[in-house]
């Protein structure tokens, strides 16, 4: 009996220590399985609740004009952040937030009921709503400082410059195409935190970081502001459905301005809808309508087919071309080719496109730029098109010598006048001058880059003589005339497609107006095109206007001399370099009547002679009278008025 309890007591505990045994199995390669085959990612998930990365983007590099004028720089803002996790009352923090800050209710809600440790209620701020909010003393919400992007000419220049993202990165425009240069690296700090998701401390930078760099641009802060301020005027008054004004450089290509309308202010980009952000002079392309005329002219006359006093037959103002008709606005007859080109006639275009050939014309339009990108350094630019010629009918070759079926971009449009004002060479345009550190040394410039010589130099001078008489009386744009200066350009008005016609339309057009002065030896081009002006259509009325206006205010600004004086009996040819003024004798008060105010504080402070300046423009009239004897402490008053 004992030998047999004795044996169930070594089955119990042998049993007993096979479970321990198997126990013991189980519980190590339990902590075999979590300490060794899955010890990483259970260690990582552990460190995740106790600890988050904080992203810290460094500011912005500043934007500058070409003087050195800021555009668009970065500011400290305030933020506000929540802690869900040390917020009991969320329906009560979240009323009172959304109340205080003007946002959805819901949405903080939401946010605040996250099983997220770390939460944004709304950032970037003004200094008031971080007053009220702070004022409310509400447990688990705080404040940090951001970099915050700050556009100081708000809508001038605004499609060039772009915008940044709330998380400073850019969007749009320069800051976009840049945006490697201008943002820098981001540091990225390690956080510890409690329970509540209150931050205990900061573990070191764990990315390298550089600062930003800063952008100069070829953009003119004022031309821009005085450009905008024409082209939107022109457009409220049209009532088009849109606008560009292009200002630049023909000898570099640089780009002076780009305005834009409809417009926006990137401060709030977000109150805009996106097709207003576009920077339609690299984005939209039109058919250029009868500017395509001017290029047609300068081919012709580089291949020797035709010269200035060529008389060709206008047919009365109807022509049959492959059993169509082309119409002109007048019944012309036998005009020379400056007339041609300085009354637009349709037909005259034809004739002078057949003496070249719509292979030739062909061949110069793509060496003048069309259907191809310019290579700007900015985004979305279009290419256009310019139809192969053998999949062009015989209509659409004559109809193209007036600029009907080929589309391009004003930007195109512009440098293919350039390449006529500069000489005949065809320019990159570009609009970043320079890439510039912290310290303001350069460490990337821009410059001229000659993309191909189109006509010579003798062609372009014989083209430019021919295209002041399209500003002149009789011509097609005389309100493109600019008093003071001899002006050289071409009106275009394109008719649209309709989409659902596949036809022309008789309601909607595109109006030109490219041209560039002085026209002698052009400061500037600039293209200004109107899209969909209501009651009048033509380029010559209402594009026309804006070049003037903006050609006047930037050649002033940028120091061009004029073309044309002020003689006693007004205005006349400035032929030679030296105005019409008689010669000073000593003692005697000078004539300064036609002279810009340079002009006559140079010359009355060689004779030391005090300037009393009454208005602005050119002197039509002094006190004392020229020849008057100087007397000692005596001034001279000399009244100014603008040539226009």
């Amino acid at each position: 009996m004992r030998s047999k309890d004795n044996k169930w007591v070594r089955i119990r505990i042998y049993v007993t220590g096979v479970f321990f045994a198997c126990v013991l199995c189980v519980i190590f390669l339990r902590a075999y399985q979590l300490q060794i085959l899955e010890g990483k990612r259970l260690s990582s998930l552990a460190r995740e609740d106790y600890t988050g990365n904080l992203v810290l983007m460094p500011q912005r590099g500043t934007i500058f004009d070409r003087n050195g004028k800021e555009l668009a720089i970065s500011i400290d803002v305030g933020s506000i952040y929540a802690y869900p996790k040390a917020i009991k009352d969320k329906t009560g923090t979240a009323t009172l937030l959304a109340k205080t800050l003007g946002i959805d209710r819901r949405h903080v809600l939401e946010k605040l009921r996250s099983s997220r440790s770390f939460v944004w209620v709304k950032r970037k701020v003004t200094p008031e709503e971080i007053k009220k909010v702070g004022g409310l003393k509400l447990t688990g919400i705080d404040f940090t400082n951001e970099s915050r992007r700050y556009y100081a000419c708000t809508e001038t220049a605004a499609h060039v410059i772009g915008f940044a993202s709330q998380d400073n990165r850019g969007l749009e425009g320069i800051e976009l195409q840049y945006n490697s240069y201008l943002e820098g690296k981001e540091k990225r700090l390690t956080r510890i935190h409690d329970a509540l998701g209150r931050p205990l401390l900061f573990d070191g930078i764990s990315k390298e970081n550089h600062d930003p760099f800063n952008v100069r641009l070829t953009i003119d802060k004022d031309i821009s502001y005085n450009a905008r301020k024409a082209l939107k005027r022109a457009v409220e008054k049209t009532d088009a459905r849109s606008g560009v004004c292009i200002v630049l450089r023909p000898q570099t290509g640089e780009i002076l301005a780009m305005a834009v309308v409809p417009e926006f202010n990137p401060n709030i980009f977000w109150r805009y809808k996106p097709q207003d952000w576009r920077n339609r002079t690299v984005t939209d392309c039109y058919e250029p309508g009868s500017t395509l005329k001017a290029f047609l002219l300068a081919g012709a006359l580089e291949q020797g087919v035709i010269t200035p006093k060529t008389i060709l037959n206008c047919e009365r103002g109807t022509y049959r071309v492959g059993g169509s008709v082309i119409h002109d606005s007048k019944p012309y007859g036998m005009l020379r080719v400056r007339d041609i080109i300085k009354v637009s006639s349709n037909i005259g275009a034809i004739k002078m496109g057949q003496r070249l050939g719509p292979g030739r014309f062909h061949s110069y339009l793509k060496r003048f730029g069309f259907g191809e990108r310019t290579g700007i350094d900015f985004p979305g630019e279009r290419a256009g098109t310019l139809k192969p010629l053998g999949k062009t009918s015989v209509l659409g070759q004559n109809t193209l010598y007036f600029g009907q079926g080929i589309s391009t971009s004003p930007l195109q449009l512009a440098l293919a006048f350039g390449a006529i004002a500069n000489g005949g060479h065809l320019m990159k345009p570009f609009i970043v001058k320079s890439i510039l550190d912290r310290h303001g040394k350069a460490i990337r410039e821009f410059g001229p880059v000659k993309r191909r010589d189109v006509i010579s130099a003798d062609t372009a001078r014989t083209v430019r003589k021919i295209l002041e008489g399209v500003t002149k009386e009789g011509g097609t744009a005389p309100k493109a005339a600019i008093e003071g200066y001899r002006v050289a350009g071409k009106t275009g008005t394109a008719q649209k497609v309709d989409p659902a016609e596949r036809t022309y339309s008789d309601e909607k057009f595109v109006a030109f107006f490219g041209g560039f002065a002085p026209s002698s030896s052009p400061a500037v081009v600039i293209l200004v095109a109107l899209d969909e002006p209501k009651d009048t259509p033509y380029g010559g009325i209402v594009a026309a206007p804006v070049f003037k206006e903006v050609g006047y205010v930037t050649l002033n600004y940028l120091n061009v001399k004029p073309s044309i004086r002020y003689s006693f009996s007004g205005p006349v040819q400035r032929k030679q370099k030296t105005a019409v003024q008689s010669p000073d004798v000593p003692g005697l008060v000078p004539n300064v009547r036609g002279l810009g105010l340079r002009d006559v504080l140079r010359k009355a402070r060689r004779l030391g002679v005090r300037v009393v300046v009454k208005g602005s423009g050119f002197a039509v009239d002094q006190s004392p009278a020229a020849g008057t004897p100087l007397r000692k402490g005596k001034s001279l008053t000399v009244t100014f008025k603008p040539p226009c």
